[in-house]
């Protein structure tokens, strides 16, 4: 789950990680009066949306007075901002938030994530900071320093210093950097982050250490047990679909092709999405309705594939196990009887309750199209395709 830049930082100061003073507003009354209240110059607007690359796409600017503070206020607020992230389509601005602006000496980048493939947290600096850390990794990777933290022994003191020292930071902001890494490390174990960075982490003309920037991405699957966390989604920044399939414990990701799916196990949906590809179109979704789906899980999915304007046809992929085939069949019926199919669908299952399950379909009066295995549901997908 992803959080507004804000909200990262109404938790970095909780854990008395230092922001620049300044607050959300929701409208431009409520950015003017906020703008007032800093009784600094310059301050600066930024937009607050999921995605980054928000400077380059004009969501972010300074301001030197109150009136162009006010002026530019009112630009951001309701744009389309389009970036890197957004796809062409953009993000609408709903929310900015009005900071301070900073005397700034110079910009470092400070994260940490959970790496896999070792078991381990892994915290990242560099004095690239500012720049995409994706572009430094490719371009310079020399310029990134890591320590990696086993959860079990927790962050040491050595690897603050060591992290420090590679930065090649003053004394007096060594003193200032150990405790910020520490602090990082203690909100990522709490509240089971994914994700937490500060891009840039800025040392002042003053020598303070500030977190300019915050952004904090959350496990999931952790989330029942974070409700101070979960009241901060923002479901006008989420697809729409996913946000619907969500309310019936659907696995849902929407894709940019024409040919949606659903299937039962994430190893299938992969396979199931080459599939498509093989046959010459592109998958419109991932949907996994899991192994032990009922019928009204099939169904509210099927509707939830339908109801992309993008899908110009349909692959059901079922392995029958838990999920046995007669339930999928059935859920499948109700909601074409309720939704109308306007699209071509092709059903290919097996295993248990199988032969239940083509009668179902076979009886209900649908235009459905039951494959005999996978190769011949990858032909009618790719006729399907071809039409399309």
């Amino acid at each position: 789950m992803n959080i507004h830049e804000y909200q990262a930082k109404e938790l970095f100061k909780k854990f008395d990680i230092p922001i620049p003073r300044g607050r959300v507003a929701f409208n431009l009354k409520e950015a003017k009066e906020i703008a007032e209240e800093l009784a600094v110059l310059p301050v600066v607007v930024k937009a607050q949306i999921h995605a980054g690359g928000r400077g380059k796409g004009g969501g972010v600017k300074l301001a030197a007075s109150l009136e162009e503070a006010a002026k530019v206020a009112g630009e951001i607020l309701g744009m389309t901002l389009v970036t890197h992230q957004t796809g062409p389509e953009g993000k609408k601005v709903g929310k900015i938030l009005i900071e301070e602006g900073l005397d700034i000496d110079k910009e470092l980048y400070l994260g940490v994530v959970p790496d896999r493939a070792t078991a381990s947290l892994v915290f990242m600096a560099s004095e690239a900071g500012g720049m995409d850390i994706e572009e430094v990794a490719a371009s310079t990777p020399e310029k990134i320093i890591k320590q990696q933290v086993r959860p079990g022994e927790g962050l040491q003191p050595f690897q603050g210093r060591a992290l420090a020292y590679g930065l090649n930071l003053e004394p007096e902001v060594v003193k200032q950097f150990i405790p910020v890494v520490a602090k990082l490390y203690n909100l990522f174990m709490k509240h089971d982050c994914s994700l937490v960075e500060i891009n840039p982490l800025v040392i002042t003309r003053d020598k303070k250490l500030v977190a300019l920037d915050a952004k904090i991405n959350f496990d999931d699957n952790a989330l029942y047990r974070q409700q101070e966390i979960e009241d901060y989604r923002d479901l006008t920044e989420e697809e729409a679909l996913e946000v619907e399939a969500s309310k019936y414990n659907l696995n849902y990701i929407k894709l940019d092709g024409n040919i949606g799916n659903m299937v039962n196990g994430a190893g299938l949906a992969m396979a199931t999405m080459d599939i498509i590809k093989l046959a010459g179109a592109e998958p419109a979704n991932f949907l996994d309705v899991g192994g032990g789906a009922s019928a009204e899980m099939v169904e509210n999915g099927f509707r939830i594939i339908l109801s992309d304007k993008n899908v110009r046809g349909v692959l059901i992929n079922i392995f029958g196990g838990i999920l046995r085939c007669d339930i999928l069949a059935r859920g499948v019926v109700e909601a074409a009887n309720k939704v109308g199919i306007q699209v071509p669908v092709v059903i290919r299952m097996e295993g248990t309750n199988v032969e239940e399950g083509r009668r179902i379909l076979d009886e209900s009066g649908l235009a459905l199209q039951v494959a005999a295995d996978v190769w011949d549901a990858a032909s009618k997908v790719a006729t399907i395709a071809k039409s399309a």
